[in-house]
């Protein structure tokens, strides 16, 4: 990727529509225009950021391709701090590649995955977290994770970090003062105040940070859901109920699902992949089935969540039991389905407690429980703490920053320690440099090149 170059992509889904952006950055943005916009009354040069009306012409041909409206900005006030285009054509897939074929043809070259928002990090428009919150609220599934991307894109995050470093830069230029002049030593390092300060002002703020990852990452990851039981229990139509779709095959023998079948669900607002897994039985029919078997098993154990599913019309089985057991304790959700067949039998009191409360009583077939089983799933997946959005932490780290807060975490830790000890300055100052280093890398002052690539990649054409 060179600066130097003019970009150019199409930046909103490609798919029939009533308008579709095609935009461009660099140098060269001012040429390009003149090369295939013709304004309907305004001339050129055209106003910055102003929309103007006019035809995309093929500057080969003459020919017209498209009334348009055109946006020239120009640097700095534009997104990437270059000059910029953007081209409001109709929004249908052919029209749009037409506008950007002439657009290449008039000397832009096509943008990369992730460039626009690339250059935009690399003038300073951005940081790092920010660039990667663009990315997380064009996927966001659900209001969460777009409300949580969106306090990270304003600068939450990187306001945190600033802050932090702030305090750990601070605090290093005394200590190299001290190390310059080491007869002064003793009144420029007061080590119980510097102590303080780190752990008040940097270690708390961390911790809290992580804190926050663990008690909301379900609201910026999701997180999987296995519906688990013996064959024919109603696990296939368990899952089409809850996603009100025949996503599964149904029938009423045993062993129907032999493989797993993944959907995705928004659930109280939470975005949760549910897993509809091959039923667990004591013998196996044939080698397909103990395939699946142990897909299950594996499946049981690693989700975020088992539901535990039984048939509420006949009394436990020791298999169900075993089922129940082998779930990972405080995440499983005993499920009693097929209630609609009858009042059914009572679940053995050892159950309820090994599932640590009682089942949930529905009817894939009339959907009868179902809010209810909602609304489990939500509680034991939160604690039963977020029952509004109101309770979500404000800012939640993803998992990239998650790791560089606890690399950083015990330099701090030896930091305030050192102090307290009276450490060297010289040792002092490593360790500073270090924890600077690790919560320089979220906000992009010290990441290194191939992990921004990784990054950028995974970006959207245009975007």
């Amino acid at each position: 990727m060179s600066d130097s170059l003019t970009i150019a992509a199409i930046s909103t889904p490609i798919g029939p529509g009533a308008i579709g952006i095609v935009r461009v950055s660099g140098p060269r943005a001012k040429e390009v225009a003149e090369a295939v916009f013709r304004p309907a009354k305004s001339k050129f040069p055209l106003k910055s950021h102003q929309l103007v009306l006019g035809h995309i012409i093929d500057p080969r041909t003459g020919r017209i391709l498209d009334q348009v409206l055109c946006c020239r900005m120009a640097a700095p006030a534009t997104y990437t701090r270059e000059d910029m285009i953007e081209i409001h054509a109709h929004g249908g897939p052919v029209a749009l590649r037409r506008v950007l074929e002439v657009v290449l043809a008039a000397g832009a070259e096509l943008a990369a995955p992730g460039e626009f928002t690339r250059r935009a990090f690399m003038a300073g428009r951005i940081d790092l977290s920010q660039a990667e919150a663009v990315a997380e609220l064009i996927e966001a599934r659900s209001r969460a994770e777009a409300e949580l991307a969106a306090v990270q894109l304003a600068g939450g995050l990187k306001d945190r970090v600033e802050a932090m470093r702030k305090t750990l830069i601070d605090i290093l230029a005394h200590i190299e003062v001290a190390i310059d002049f080491p007869e002064d030593e003793a009144e420029i390092l007061d080590g119980p105040c510097f102590a303080r300060r780190v752990e008040d002002e940097v270690l708390e703020p961390v911790k809290k940070l992580l804190d926050d990852y663990e008690s909301g990452r379900v609201y910026r990851e999701g997180l999987a859901v296995a519906i688990v039981g013996r064959p024919n229990v109603g696990k296939s139509s368990l899952l089409n109920a809850i996603l009100k779709r025949e996503k599964a095959i149904v029938a009423p023998l045993p062993g129907t699902t032999r493989d797993e079948i993944e959907a995705e669900a928004l659930i109280c607002g939470l975005n949760m992949t549910l897993i509809d897994t091959a039923g667990l039985a004591s013998v196996a029919a044939d080698v397909v089935e103990a395939e699946g078997q142990r897909r299950a098993a594996v499946r049981l154990e690693s989700s975020d969540l088992a539901l535990v599913v039984m048939d509420g019309s006949m009394a436990a089985a020791d298999e169900d039991r075993r089922i129940l057991e082998a779930a990972p304790k405080g995440r499983a959700v005993l499920v009693r389905n097929k209630v609609d067949l009858g009042p059914g039998f009572e679940i053995p009191g050892d159950m309820i407690l090994t599932a640590g409360g009682a089942p949930v009583d529905v009817s894939a077939l009339t959907g009868q429980g179902l809010d209810d089983l909602r609304r489990c799933i939500f509680d034991a997946v939160t604690g039963g703490a977020h029952r509004s959005m109101s309770a979500v932490p404000e800012l939640v780290p993803n998992v990239r920053h998650r790791r560089a807060l606890e690399a950083a975490r015990p330099d701090l830790a030896r930091v305030v320690d050192g102090f307290r000890k009276g450490l060297a300055p010289e040792l002092l100052a490593l360790e500073i440099q270090a924890a600077l280093e690790r919560l320089g890398t979220i906000t992009g002052r010290t990441t290194p090149e191939d992990v921004l690539d990784t990054i950028f990649s995974s970006f959207c054409l245009g975007k």
